[in-house]
């Protein structure tokens, strides 16, 4: 899991949302190495490795992040920012952030001191959380309307298999997928394998539209996170950090692919756990599915806490299990091998 680690620590320890892009330009270098690669539609990245049929498997992932955006700088060098994605806005008080001006400027977001706090301050949005650059009016220099802001904290590992971070979501995945396409990039393939790293899922599963067109696969796998198991949230509704990625089962996905990856995962004793949802996945899966001629398509998600902070927590062991489990899967020719 060591390779897996240093790939995550290098894709939280760069952004890409928006313009920015740094995260999928490390992605794309690393992807090119193994598998054919193009890049579409700004962030996206698609790699292909060919098999001995032209059924084509997709394994997706995002590489976008939640993040916020620039919408005023007053004389006084105080940011308003407005959230692009979900993001938690109980943790955003005191947090260190970046933004991506002309330079990249730190910056943190205020807190009001608890001697002076009238109450339990419930913010409705993240407009009402000013950010401080320490500029003071020199900000309108390199500040713009406009400018990405994403969380700054570094990652840091728990113990030997939990580590923390931001972006987690779905830098996760994207690491699965680069480990995977590693994998296989040596290995006589019975069908044909593209790798999406997706942008804009985090503003409304945006990216993987024209993907999923570009690619056209028979069938897809969307590798993202899940809500892990923590305090205060019910057991049925997350999943066990270290107790395997989670198969989605859904009225939305393809029975036969989930049943397929469950009787894999056992012939194979991978650990493995299951993501009962009764609509929708809200995930790429959602737009997958219906994109084209329709696309028999699964989820495969990581359990994570503190979802849309920069304090995320996974399990390694449960990245390395979905690594495991998607390898043998396409080894074993997908749903075409059934």
């Amino acid at each position: 899991m060591k390779a897996l680690k240093e790939t995550l620590f290098a894709l939280i320890g760069a952004d890409a949302a928006g313009p920015v892009s740094d995260a999928a330009d490390f992605a794309e270098k690393t992807l090119s190495r193994f598998v054919k690669t193009e890049r579409k539609n700004g962030l996206t990245v698609i790699g292909t490795l060919p098999g001995e049929t032209d059924y084509t498997v997709m394994i997706d992932a995002h590489i976008d992040q939640v993040a916020m955006i620039v919408t005023d700088v007053d004389d006084e060098g105080f940011l308003t920012v407005a959230a692009a994605g979900d993001i938690d806005l109980r943790a955003l008080p005191s947090r260190p952030v970046t933004v991506h001006a002309k330079e990249k400027i730190p910056a943190v977001f205020c807190s009001t001191p608890p001697h002076l706090a009238n109450g339990d301050k419930k913010y409705e949005k993240a407009e009402e959380i000013k950010l401080d650059t320490g500029l003071g009016k020199k900000a309108k220099e390199t500040v713009s309307v406009g400018d990405i802001v994403t969380f700054a904290a570094k990652p840091v590992t728990l113990s030997d298999n939990r580590v923390s971070g931001r972006s987690l979501d779905d830098r996760a995945g994207v690491a699965c997928i680069l480990e995977l396409a590693k994998r296989l990039s040596a290995k006589k393939l019975p069908v044909r394998v593209c790798f999406v790293l997706s942008d804009g899922e985090e503003i409304g599963l945006r990216g993987i539209r024209p993907a999923a067109f570009t690619v056209q696969p028979e069938e897809a796998i969307a590798v993202d996170v899940t809500f892990g198991d923590g305090i205060g949230i019910a057991e049925d509704e997350c999943g066990k950090l270290g107790e395997g990625p989670m198969i989605g089962v859904s009225p939305s996905l393809d029975a036969g692919l989930s049943n397929k990856l469950i009787q894999t995962a056992k012939t194979a004793k991978i650990p493995y756990q299951v993501e009962v949802m009764g609509r929708s996945t809200g995930t790429n899966a959602d737009m997958i599915g219906v994109s084209g001629k329709g696309v028999k398509t699964c989820t495969l998600s990581v359990p994570l806490r503190n979802m849309h902070t920069d304090t995320e927590v996974i399990d390694l062991t449960d990245l390395e299990n979905t690594v495991r489990l998607l390898e043998d899967y396409i080894l074993a020719g997908g749903l075409c091998g059934a």
